[in-house]
């Protein structure tokens, strides 16, 4: 991508970026909500044109992207859209995908709900294998198994991909380069996810220490400007111009986004047992949901329930909270419950009212949703007001709150959530669609949340961070408790099968240790190999940098298009050596330790 620039309803969203996308790259792509990341991804997949720039794609190369609401006009099933671009006998790549994904080729269009059409429309992307994949939130909608097969086909692939997503655990398994948009720019790190909030960081420790230097120097230059005039009479018309480029230079710099304003009140302090569940058991069409299952939620407690899509996680739920009978069992809520909800189905929404008309209108009193003020835990707020504080503008406050992304659309729900207070917080895929800045303020009001929380969520590391139990629904009726969060519930468990780490189980198969073992569990010949890795590491990863510095230049193909082709192949060559030496090091590094 060469100069490019775009601009949406008179704002600028780039201008003048350049940008080169190397074969094998595996890219983050990450920047606030709305921040323009995915108007990028669709620019690079030739679906937006830019208003000026060039994109080049060198021939016998191609692009694929992953569409968020795929048209199937036209087509029967999720499987013939799927295999629409393969040739007559692959669609057992579809099928293959299919299955790892969890949806069926065989669902009628027109009865798939959305999430089924997304998994559609990701098979359809891995099925035809691109050399560059373009991924928007892939993981939304899929459950932590299809999350595992997707996070292991990517791994193995030897295409490059640009990947956006809010699922830390994904973006850090899978990423060596970091893409930030921020405020009309994108930059660029050759390292992985997992470093990209301490480059953040320090980019704005930068930015703000220039701005202090800055505010400094007008203010010193103003001082000389006022004193000068009695001092002297005539004034310095240089220095005085120089001032005012000073403090246009400050004009011209884009405020950054700041968090979102979020607060979590717990009402009155609920009895100490909140939940307390007696053998229950559940079973829908011959299904068994859960079989025998009790369960003490005491005041503060953080329980996560986790499991594959249509393990009856929401509906395990719903008997906690009384909302649905079980066929066997008791359920019993503690005193003094105020119950606040967050639906991951997005219900609590209309679409076709504005963003005003949703936080004040309450259809079960009546309210019409006109009034000027909502009332947030207690005390009125002007709408407006409250909207900024979750990062809406005055404009989007009339805007029919279809025209909101993912994001956005979550953000919304939160605002009507913390609007009022609560005791027992129930949040339901709460996760989807947000930036890293909101989700880890959510995690932080979570952690000073003076109430108690149930959380069905598929992102590891959101788990992780939150849940002190986690229930398991493991299938056939099992659901078991499990302390902390989803890499305590991995540590206690075991994993379920070899899909989950099928390189290390199959090398354990295929090669038994037959050499006599020291004590620190590595061979004579494994630890000198494990010595040897690091240097062999940095070297492939000095060779990557000078072969990205480069092909870095946007004229390179046109101008040597052989020296492109012979760097590209040293690229991607080194780049699978780097994979496969990193994979070494930590699996030595695991055993040493073991």
């Amino acid at each position: 991508m060469s100069g490019i620039s775009l601009t949406f309803g008179g704002d600028p969203v780039f201008s003048n970026l350049d940008l080169v996308v190397q074969p094998g790259d595996r890219v983050a792509l990450v920047g606030r909500n709305g921040s323009g990341k995915s108007t990028l991804m669709k620019v690079m997949a030739g679906i937006v044109e830019a208003d000026q720039g060039d994109i080049v794609v060198p021939p016998g190369k191609s692009v694929g992207y992953m569409e968020q609401d795929p048209r199937m006009e036209g087509f029967a099933t999720l499987g013939d859209f799927a295999a629409s671009e393969l040739d007559p006998g692959e669609m057992y790549k579809v099928e293959r995908a299919g299955e790892g994904l969890k949806f069926d080729p065989a669902r009628p269009v027109e009865t798939a709900s959305g999430g089924e059409r997304r998994r559609a429309a990701l098979a359809k992307l891995m099925a035809e294998a691109p050399d560059l994949m373009l991924l928007d939130e892939p993981t939304n909608h899929l459950d932590i198994e299809a999350i595992t097969w997707l996070e292991n086909e990517l791994k193995a692939t030897r295409a490059a991909f640009v990947l956006i997503s809010h699922d830390r655990a994904f973006l850090r398994a899978l990423t060596r380069a970091t893409l930030w948009v921020d405020r009309g720019e994108v930059r660029r790190q050759e390292k992985g996810f997992e470093h990209f909030e301490a480059w953040r960081d320090k980019v704005w420790d930068d930015e703000d220490m220039q701005r202090h230097k800055l505010n400094r120097l007008i203010k010193s230059e103003s001082r000389w400007a006022v004193e000068g005039i009695s001092a002297r009479r005539k004034r310095n018309m240089g220095r005085v111009r120089a001032l005012q480029d000073l403090k246009a230079e400050r004009s011209a710099q884009i405020k950054r986004q700041g968090a979102a304003e979020m607060a979590l009140e717990a009402g009155p302090k609920s009895g100490r047992k909140v939940i307390e569940a007696e053998g229950l058991s559940k079973a829908f069409g011959g299904k068994q949901i859960v079989k025998d299952f009790s369960l003490k939620v005491q005041r503060g407690d953080r329980v996560a329930f986790v499991g594959p899509n249509g393990a009856g996680k929401t509906t395990l739920l719903k008997m906690l909270l009384g909302m649905e009978e079980p066929d066997a069992g008791t359920v019993q809520l503690g005193t003094n419950l105020e119950i606040a909800l967050f639906d991951q189905t997005r219900d609590q929404l209309d679409g076709d009212s504005t963003l005003w008309e949703n936080l004040t209108a309450d259809p079960l009193l009546g309210i019409s949703g006109k009034a000027d003020q909502v009332m947030v835990r207690g005390q009125p707020k002007h709408v407006v007001g409250y909207l900024k504080e979750f990062l809406f503008d005055e404009r989007q406050a009339r805007a029919p709150v279809r025209s909101l992304s993912g994001g956005e659309k979550a953000r919304l729900l939160l605002a009507r959530l913390m609007a009022r207070s609560s005791n027992l917080l129930v949040l339901d895929e709460p996760t989807n669609d947000l930036d890293v800045e909101t989700l880890d303020l959510l995690q932080e009001l979570l952690d000073n949340y003076d109430g108690t929380v149930l959380l069905v969520s598929h992102d590891r590391d959101f788990l992780d961070r939150v849940a002190t139990t986690t229930i398991a629904m493991e299938g056939n009726g099992r659901a078991t408790a499990y302390a902390g969060g989803w890499s305590d519930y991995i540590a206690q468990r075991g994993p379920l099968d070899t899909a989950e780490r099928p390189e290390k189980v199959k090398t354990a198969k295929a090669k038994p240790r037959q050499e006599s073992q020291p004590k620190d569990g590595l061979s004579f010949k494994e630890k000198h190999r494990l010595d040897a890795l690091p240097g062999e590491i940095e070297r492939l990863e000095a060779e990557i940098g000078k072969l990205q510095e480069l092909m870095a230049d946007p004229e390179l193909f046109t101008r040597e298009p052989v020296k492109f082709k012979k760097a590209t192949e040293a690229l991607v060559e080194r780049q699978e050596k780097l994979a496969a030496a990193e994979e070494e090091w930590l699996e030595l590094e695991e055993k040493a330790g073991g």
